[in-house]
C-alpha cells in the first residue's frame, strides 16, 4: 500500500499551530492521492493500494469540566466537554473552516488547560472527496478503468457518514474516544459535494445566516437585491454570487483569478442557491428549495455541516382561521409535524421549542418594515403554531381528519416545509425559526387562483424578504454567540459549536 510520508501526532499550546499542522497533514493527503490519480487516469498500470487518511484533533482531559472564570467563554454554550476522558474528530477542508476551526481550538485550549493533540487518523480519504473544486478526473476514464478504481483506491464508505451523533444515538466501542464534533471528515465532505450537486454553487460561497424558501418569486426578488447591492461602492456585501458560481463583485473591487471560472448553467439545480458575500462569512445565504420536505431535509441535512450560525424559512402557507387576511403574516412558535422525513432521526416525542432571539428579531423586522406596531402589528402577524405535512392535497381527504389534527393542535398555518426546517435545525444545532405569509385559506373558501395569485405576489413577496434580511442584520448585530443556546444542546454534548 502507498501512502504519503507519515507525519507524527505532536502536542501543541496554540490554535494557530494546531490549524497549520491540521492544514499540512490534509494537503500532504490530498496531494498524494491527486497525483496518484492523474497517474491512473495517464494509463499507469498501478498495482499497490493508494491510501491517504484525514487529519485528526484530540483532547485528553482529566477533569470534568466546570464554568471559567473567563468572561470570554462563560456564556458560550460550546467549546468544552462535560466529562473527562478522551475526545477526538476527524478534519477535512481546513481551507474552508479555518476560522471555525481556530475557534474551536481556541476555546478548548481556554476552557480545559490541556494541550491539543494533532495527527493523521485511521480514516481514509475517498478518492472522489480529494479532487480539486472543479476537477472531474473519473469523467475521462473508461467503463473498465472506472470499475477498478474500487480495487485502488478508498471509495466513500456509508458506513463512516451517518448521523448518530447528531441523533444522540452513537456509542463508541470499548477503548475508542468520544466526538468532538457532530460531524465526521467524511460525512462533511459528502455534504459539501451534495451542495455542489443540489445548489449549483461551490461551498465556499455558502454564508452563515440562510434564507430558505419555497417560491421562485421570493427568489427573484434576492437577485434583484443583490445586484443592487453590486452597485454600491458602500455595500457592506463584497460579492453575489450565483449558480454556476457566476460572481458578480461589489463595484470598486477587483476581479478575483477563479472568476472566470464561473458560468450560467443551462438549467437551473434542483435547489437554486444565491449568495451576498461578506468577507468574514456573515453575509446572507438564500435557497429556493422548492416544495415538500423531502427537499426540506434534504438541503438542511447537507448546510448544517457548513455550522451556519441561522436559518429562517420564508414561505407561503394555508391560513386556517377566519380572522386571517390573505397577506397576513405568520410567526411559528410551534410545529406540528407530519412530514414523516425526520420520524426516525427525531421522534416525533421531542419537542421542538421556538428560540426566543430568533422570535425577538423576526417580530421587530415586522413591524419595522410594514411600520406597525402594536394592536396593528397584531393584526398583521399571528403568533401561533404551524403545522407541516407531506400530503399537498391533504383537502381532499375524506371525513375532515387533517382539519380535525389541526384543530385540536391549536394550528394556524399549514406547509409543507417549515417544521422539517425547524426540527432540523434542532437535530443539528442550528438555531431556526420561521415566519410565513397567508396566501390562501382553503378551509374558507379562498383557495389560490391565478389572478389572485399574482396580485399577491406583487404586494407581499419583497416586503416578505425584506423582513426576513432585516431579521438577519439584527441576528447578526447580536452576535453568534447570543444565538447558540443551550436550549438546542444535550447534557452530554460534543465541543464544537
Amino acid at each position: 500500500m502507498r501512502t504519503p510520508t507519515f507525519i507524527a501526532p505532536e502536542v501543541f499550546d496554540n490554535a494557530d499551530a494546531a490549524l497549520i499542522r491540521v492544514q499540512a497533514i490534509y494537503t500532504q493527503s490530498v496531494n498524494h492521492l491527486r497525483q496518484a490519480m492523474q497517474r491512473y487516469i495517464a494509463g499507469d498500470p498501478m498495482q499497490d493500494k493508494i491510501r491517504a487518511c484525514y487529519p485528526y484533533v484530540r483532547i485528553q482531559t482529566p477533569t470534568d469540566w466546570t464554568p471559567p472564570a473567563s468572561t470570554e467563554t462563560e456564556w458560550l454554550s460550546y467549546g468544552f466537554v462535560a466529562a473527562a476522558g478522551r475526545y477526538e474528530t476527524s478534519l477535512t477542508r481546513p481551507d474552508l473552516f479555518a476560522y471555525y476551526l481556530r475557534q474551536q481550538f481556541h476555546l478548548l485550549l481556554l476552557n480545559h488547560g490541556v494541550s491539543l493533540e494533532v495527527g493523521t487518523s485511521t480514516q481514509p480519504i475517498p478518492i472522489h472527496f480529494s479532487f480539486a473544486e472543479n476537477e472531474h478526473m473519473e469523467g475521462e476514464m473508461s467503463t473498465e478503468r472506472r470499475a477498478r478504481m474500487r480495487d485502488l483506491f478508498d471509495l466513500p464508505d456509508l458506513t463512516a457518514m451517518d448521523d448518530g451523533i447528531a441523533n444522540g444515538t452513537y456509542r463508541p466501542a470499548p477503548g475508542q474516544p468520544e466526538p468532538l464534533s457532530l460531524f465526521t471528515a467524511a460525512r462533511i465532505d459528502y455534504s459539501l459535494h451534495r451542495l455542489r450537486h443540489y445548489c449549483g454553487t461551490s461551498p465556499t460561497h455558502f454564508q452563515n445566516y440562510v434564507l430558505f424558501t419555497n417560491y421562485q418569486f421570493y427568489i427573484d426578488e434576492f437577485i434583484a437585491l443583490g445586484r443592487a447591492e453590486m452597485t454600491k461602492p458602500d455595500s457592506p456585501y463584497t460579492a453575489f454570487v450565483e449558480p454556476g458560481n457566476v460572481i458578480t463583485r461589489r463595484m470598486g473591487l477587483p476581479a478575483e483569478i477563479d472568476d472566470a471560472l464561473g458560468q450560467t448553467p443551462p438549467r437551473l439545480p434542483q435547489m437554486p442557491g444565491y449568495h451576498l458575500v461578506r468577507e468574514d462569512h456573515s453575509g446572507i445565504t438564500m435557497v429556493n428549495i422548492g416544495v415538500g420536505p423531502a427537499n426540506a431535509k434534504t438541503i438542511t441535512d447537507h448546510i448544517a455541516v457548513l455550522r451556519p450560525h441561522t436559518w429562517l424559512m420564508l414561505g407561503h402557507c394555508a391560513g386556517l382561521r377566519t380572522t386571517q387576511q390573505l397577506g397576513d403574516y405568520v410567526l411559528a412558535h410551534a410545529y406540528v409535524r407530519e412530514d414523516h422525513v425526520l420520524d426516525e432521526d427525531l421522534p416525533l416525542w421531542v419537542p421542538i421549542p421556538a428560540l426566543a432571539e430568533i422570535q425577538v428579531a423576526l417580530e421587530r423586522a415586522v413591524s419595522e418594515v410594514t411600520g406597525c406596531h402594536g394592536a396593528e402589528l397584531k393584526r398583521l402577524m399571528r403568533t401561533g403554531t404551524v403545522a407541516s405535512t407531506d400530503n399537498r392535497n391533504w383537502e381532499l381527504l375524506p371525513d375532515n381528519t387533517p382539519q380535525r389534527r389541526f384543530s385540536q393542535s391549536r394550528a394556524v398555518a399549514l406547509d409543507m416545509e417549515s417544521a422539517t426546517i425547524a426540527a432540523n435545525g434542532f437535530r443539528f444545532r442550528v438555531p431556526y425559526g420561521t415566519l410565513l405569509c397567508v396566501s390562501d385559506k382553503p378551509l374558507h373558501g379562498e383557495i389560490k387562483l391565478p389572478g389572485m395569485a399574482n396580485h399577491f405576489y406583487r404586494e407581499r413577496v419583497n416586503q416578505h424578504l425584506q423582513i426576513g434580511i432585516r431579521a438577519l442584520e439584527l441576528l447578526r448585530a447580536a452576535g453568534p454567540a447570543q444565538l447558540h443556546s443551550r436550549k438546542l444542546r444535550s447534557f452530554a454534548e460534543v465541543a464544537f459549536q
